[in-house]
């Protein structure tokens, strides 16, 4: 008579659970925002998307078009940010600037993440020699200096902006694995695991249906924190010549092609210096107020 009633409440306990997931839900999200950085973050990042998105509306001229007679023009109403050596519109090519950032940022992230959690699932699900190998490849990646690194990955390829994305993917991979890694030693001692492999799943059902939804928040969170440096990252090897070429109007490089009318023309390096700063303060912020919300420590 038990079993009976257990099986006909059975959509009343999916009901419940489903309620009950949602009400975590949407507590996660009021506890996020009440988070004044993740508010600040949040419109910084939905600002610089939506630009991003619009550029070609926003920006009053074309990134590339050259305009000799008012080269080192300063701010004014025809052009909000000034124009540079050659008079193109400091404004436009910021503008046009936030899609390199953003395509950089996602391009990175995406390439290393996806070797970070095929390496880091890996190398914590199965362990032994396995895990050895993987875990001396990753301590190796860990141990070079990433900018020097990723020079040297460019000066072998070329400077483009797709080598740039590759060679930077290539040097922060690690850091994912090592974190995935982690979240799956400690995943499968758990009961839940062991109950899996006694019912038989095979390892790739175990891995991406029941350990890693489980290891995703510090996955999203380390993302949120990886973006910014990205971007930095892109800036500092656009300026040296090694990422997007001209005219491509990366943030970066137009601080290079600035550094010369630093006294004579200091808007150039200013602005498009100004709005790096604001975005990765942005992420940061994001990034800090997510793992706040996602720590059960901090839940009171």
């Amino acid at each position: 008579m038990k079993e009976n009633y257990v099986f006909q409440d059975d959509s009343k306990i999916a009901h419940v659970e489903t309620h009950f997931e949602t009400n975590n839900n949407i507590e996660f999200v009021k506890r996020l925002f009440s988070n004044k950085s993740a508010i600040f973050g949040t419109a910084v990042i939905f600002i610089v998307v939506i630009t991003a998105i619009f550029a070609p509306v926003i920006a009053p001229y074309p990134y590339d078009y050259i305009d000799l007679p008012n080269m080192l023009q300063s701010p004014s109403a025809q052009h909000l940010f000034g124009t540079d050596d050659l008079g193109r519109d400091i404004f436009s090519r910021v503008i046009y600037g936030t899609r390199i950032s953003l395509v950089v940022g996602f391009g990175v992230i995406a390439i290393s993440l996806l070797i970070g959690v095929i390496l880091g699932a890996i190398s914590g699900y199965f362990g032994g020699r396995i895990d050895s190998i993987i875990m001396g490849m990753t301590d190796i990646a860990w141990s070079f200096p990433v900018t020097l690194l990723a020079i040297a990955i460019i000066a072998a390829l070329g400077p483009s902006l797709t080598n740039l994305i590759i060679a930077m993917a290539l040097v922060s991979w690690s850091k994912y694995t090592r974190l995935i890694r982690g979240e799956f030693l400690s995943l499968r001692e758990q009961e839940f695991i062991e109950a899996t492999r006694v019912l038989g799943m095979g390892h790739a059902r175990i891995i991406f249906k029941h350990m890693l939804p489980n290891a995703l928040a510090p996955i999203i969170v380390l993302t949120t924190m990886e973006f910014p440096i990205a971007i930095i990252a892109e800036a500092s090897l656009s300026f040296l010549g090694l990422g997007a070429q001209p005219p491509t109007p990366s943030w970066g490089a137009i601080i290079s092609g600035g550094r010369s009318y630093i006294l004579e023309a200091p808007w150039i390096i200013f602005f498009p210096g100004f709005i790096l700063a604001i975005l990765v303060l942005g992420f940061n912020l994001f990034g800090d107020a997510l793992r706040d919300a996602l720590d059960p420590r901090l839940k009171d």
